[in-house]
Formats: C-alpha cells, sequence, structure tokens
C-alpha cells in the first residue's frame, strides 16, 4: 500500500480535476478485478472534532486505523480522505492515500497519513472549519466511486453544522434524508461508540456509519460482516439505518412435531429440513388432505436494532416444488417485538406432497438408495408494521451525545410500513432401491424377451408334410417359402414357415398334400 502522489494534498470534491479523476479511475479499476471492494473512508476534522484531536488520551486515529485494516482486503481499492466544509482554496474531502491494496496489513502506510492530521481551519482564518456530512458522502459516492459499488465510511461526532450553522437538529435531517431516500445506498449502517475526550469541545461519543452502494456493495457489507473482522475492532451491535423493509423478523425453529412419514430438523446453518420417506407418501398425502400437518414452534426475533416493532400483522406461506402453501400461524399479529427479547410463535405447515415426485418418477430412480434434494423456503410477511427507536437506544444515545437530538432523527421513515424474511427450507424425499431393481428387473425381462424372438425368428424346425399318402419331414426356417414336389417330381404346393407357423399356399388342383402325417 503506497500514498498516491496526486492525490495526497488534493481534494476529489474540487480542482485540480486531474487529482479527482486519478481517485476516481483507481477505484473503478481495482472495481473491475473479481472479488474487489472500492472503499472510502472519510474523517473528520473540522472544529466540533479538536478534542479528539487534541486530548492526549484520544483513540480517535488509532481507531481509524484499526477499522480501515479490518475492512480492506488485498486486491480492494481504497481511499482514506480528510473532511470538514468545502471552501475555496480548502477542498472537502481531501484525499490522503489512494492506493490499491496489496497486502493484509499495512499499518503503517495509513498510521502515517493520519499522524499528521490536525483539526483544519477556514481559509485565511484562525476559525476552525465547519462540518457538511451530505457533501462528504455524496462527493464520496459521486466522484471517488463514480456512482459504482462500493462501501463509504464516516467518521464523524454527529454533528452537521455547515457555515458553523448552530441548527444541527434540522442539519441532521437533512443528512439522514438523504441516506433514507438516496438510491444509490441500499445498506445503511451506524456503530455509535463510547469515546470520552477533553479539549475545547468535549465529547462522550463517536459515530461510525458505512454506506453500502449499490447492491453488490450491499453484499459486500454482508460478506464483512459474516467474516468477523470488523467484530474483533468494533464490538457494538450496529444500528441498521437502511433497509427497514427486509428481513426486520428472523424465525429459528425451536420444536418440532412431526407427521407420519415426515421428520424435521434444524441445521447448523439454520436451514429446516424435512425428510420424507417416499415408501409413506400415499399415506402422507392422505394425511395431508384431512389437514393433518406438523407443528411448529419458533422463536421470532427482531433484527432490526434498535428498532422495536410496536405492532404489525402477520402472514406465512411455504414455497416448494412450485406450490405454494399457506402456514398457520397461532397469531396473525405481533406487538412489542424488541430487539433481543424474541417472542414465541407456534405453526401449522403442511408440504405439498401432492407435487413432490412419486416414487416411480425418474428423479426416483435417479436418487435410488439415496435423497432427492428440492430446496424451498418458508416466507413471511408482516404487513401494516410501526416500528419505534428502543428506549434503551435513545438512553444510550443520551449519555453518549447528550443534548443531541439525534435520537428524534433516527425515526423511521413514515412509508416503511412492511417486511418480508425468508427462511430456508430443505426436503429430502428417500427413495429405496426398490423402483430401481424393478425397473432394471423389467428391462432384464424385456431383453429376454427379445432375445427368445431373435432365436425364434433364426431358428430351423421340422415340419410333417404328407404328399399322396407318403409322410415326409421338411427343414424350415421362418420366414422361407420351400416348393414340395411329388414322386414324379411335380411341384404340388409350397410351404410358408414365420415364428408363428406353417401354411401351404399355391396348392396345385387335384394334387393330395396337406400338413402332419
Amino acid at each position: 500500500m503506497s500514498e498516491h502522489p496526486q492525490l495526497s494534498k488534493a481534494g476529489f470534491t474540487n480542482p485540480p480535476l486531474r487529482a479527482r479523476q486519478a481517485a476516481a479511475a483507481l477505484l473503478l479499476a481495482a472495481a473491475a478485478s473479481a472479488q474487489a471492494t472500492s472503499q472510502v473512508f472519510l474523517v473528520q476534522n473540522s472544529g466540533w472534532m479538536e478534542s479528539f484531536y487534541t486530548d492526549p488520551a484520544s483513540q480517535y486515529k488509532p481507531l481509524v486505523t484499526e477499522v480501515v485494516l479490518a475492512a480492506v482486503q488485498p486486491g480492494d481499492a481504497l481511499v482514506l480522505a480528510s473532511f470538514n466544509q468545502s471552501q475555496p482554496g480548502a477542498p472537502s474531502p481531501k484525499a490522503l492515500l489512494a492506493t490499491k491494496v496489496e497486502q493484509a496489513s499495512q499499518r503503517a502506510a495509513v498510521q502515517g497519513v493520519l499522524a499528521p492530521l490536525a483539526v483544519a481551519k477556514k481559509p485565511g482564518s484562525t476559525a476552525l472549519a465547519d462540518t457538511d456530512l451530505g457533501e462528504a458522502v455524496s462527493s464520496a459516492i459521486g466522484t471517488a466511486l463514480g456512482n459504482k459499488p462500493g462501501l463509504v465510511w464516516l467518521f464523524t461526532n454527529n454533528k452537521n453544522s455547515p457555515n458553523n450553522d448552530q441548527a444541527t437538529s434540522r442539519r441532521n435531517r437533512e443528512f439522514y434524508e438523504l441516506i433514507h431516500h438516496g438510491a444509490a445506498i441500499k445498506k445503511a449502517l451506524a456503530f455509535p461508540l463510547h469515546m470520552p475526550v477533553k479539549g475545547r469541545y468535549s465529547a462522550n461519543g463517536l459515530m461510525i456509519y458505512v454506506f453500502a452502494i449499490g447492491d453488490e456493495g450491499a453484499r459486500d457489507l454482508d460478506k464483512l460482516l459474516r467474516s468477523g473482522r470488523l467484530q474483533q475492532v468494533i464490538t457494538e451491535t450496529p444500528a441498521r439505518l437502511k433497509p427497514l423493509d427486509q428481513d426486520t423478523v428472523r424465525l429459528t425453529p425451536v420444536k418440532v412435531e412431526n407427521v407420519p412419514g415426515v421428520a424435521f430438523s434444524t441445521q447448523a446453518n439454520g436451514v429446516l429440513r424435512a425428510d420424507i420417506d417416499a415408501g409413506a407418501r400415499g399415506a402422507t398425502a392422505s394425511h395431508e388432505q384431512a389437514s393433518n400437518a406438523a407443528r411448529i414452534g419458533w422463536r421470532l426475533e427482531n433484527t432490526v436494532y434498535p428498532y422495536t416493532i410496536t405492532s404489525a400483522r402477520l402472514e406465512a406461506r411455504s414455497l416448494l416444488a412450485g406450490a405454494h402453501m399457506p402456514i398457520l400461524l397461532g397469531a396473525d399479529a405481533i406487538a412489542g417485538l424488541s430487539p433481543g427479547k424474541p417472542q414465541p410463535l407456534s405453526s401449522a405447515m403442511q408440504l405439498p406432497v401432492a407435487h413432490l415426485p412419486g416414487k416411480w418418477s425418474l428423479d426416483a430412480v435417479k436418487a435410488a438408495g439415496s435423497a432427492a434434494v428440492l430446496p424451498g423456503a418458508i416466507e413471511v410477511k408482516l404487513s401494516e408494521q410501526k416500528l419505534e427507536l428502543s428506549q434503551a437506544f435513545r438512553q444510550r444515545m443520551a449519555s453518549l451525545f447528550p443534548g443531541d437530538p439525534l435520537p428524534d432523527i433516527f425515526t423511521p421513515p413514515e412509508q416503511v410500513q412492511g417486511s418480508r424474511a425468508v427462511l430456508p427450507l430443505e426436503v429430502r424425499i428417500r427413495y429405496g432401491v426398490g423402483p430401481l431393481l424393478g425397473l432394471l428387473g423389467g428391462a432384464a425381462a424385456l431383453l429376454a424377451a427379445a432375445a427368445g424372438l431373435a432365436v425364434a425368428a433364426t431358428r430351423t424346425r421340422k415340419v410333417w408334410v404328407t404328399i399322396e399318402g407318403e409322410p415326409r419331414v421338411v427343414h424350415a426356417k421362418p420366414g422361407a417359402v420351400q416348393p414340395l414336389h411329388d414322386r414324379a417330381g411335380n411341384k404340388v404346393a409350397e410351404l410358408h414357415a414365420s415364428m408363428f407357423g406353417t401354411t401351404l399356399t399355391d396348392v396345385r388342383q387335384g394334387a393330395q398334400v396337406r400338413l402332419g402325417k
């Protein structure tokens, strides 16, 4: 990882143009590589951040370093920039480092550009620089990423005050409008952290945002979270800002009562598996028709921290083998579902057995002695969903950002009223070797019959013929025509042989000839 010479002292929101183009070109080139992620890290250095830079005990720069190193991987494109508010002669954001990551850890390079970073001042003045969060994020998306997929990180004390505007509540609200309604931002998380610092402007907390740009960026962020690398640096649960209409709940099976011929189990990866004995399929189908279904007890969990689902209507269905079947729930509504406090939910579920391959189907023959696997899903829909910021989160924000209107700004948009959650379902149908053996036996019988026919079609057999009272033995092959003569050598008839017998044709008038002795 090495510092890009054209970006060390140039911003990517204002001239010089070559520097902006270089940063964008770097990220776009890396994005073209397989499995590469373009990432922009925005580090606030406006006047409100003074204590984070001047307090000797401040962990601000070390935290930024660790987050960068945890997030990037070899092959990723990285831009590390400071930001405040752009002014003539003082562009913001200002790129400190732009590179393609060559090794998993390049601590010295990141620390080297952060070490001299100080609180910015307005051009030609001793006044400290103001802050514009929306400008920084928009510039990172439009210029650094070139509106291509990637991740944008923002390190801030959450005071949005362009031109020294004291109405931080209104400015923060504008910032959250950008997050909620910006089409480019597919996923947004916030990490509120306890970081007390003392200086001209003392503070108790710091906020880290990460914005996933585009669907590919959202997949990259999910992959990073699954890896666990970020959680080794930030142990706080991330607050979800967007989306609020997807996967707001999670279903976990805790108890299953099986039906005849079907056994349910939960796999380590969370997949619900239904093992069906093909031999009992007929009985299972009759039970299904009689509305006898598996009774499953679930644990319904809220996954949209820091919001409480105050109320919502519930419905569920299974999707398998092209068939959609409703799932009967023990309750059609939920209330007061808070993060970390799951609620029990009972259900009765039927499998679309009539749509599954029968034991004499081609699928059964292919899976003889093993199991045919059909992927499916259980879908849960929440409608008329009402979200409310949890009290625990409000209290935490009040302690980290005293006097800040942040909790009110976290209020979800009014149009978010529904969501959908999907639990993977796997149906395994166990087939014995009976169908295969039956098929093989039938094939063997057909081959034997064909062989018998072939022998019969070519075998020579003896035929008794009586001509003028004299019995004779004639050797005939199926399909052959053989003339018959009397003692004087005159032709009296023709003998036609087939697989099914022999016949006399072209019998001379008055001749005494017959089959048999």
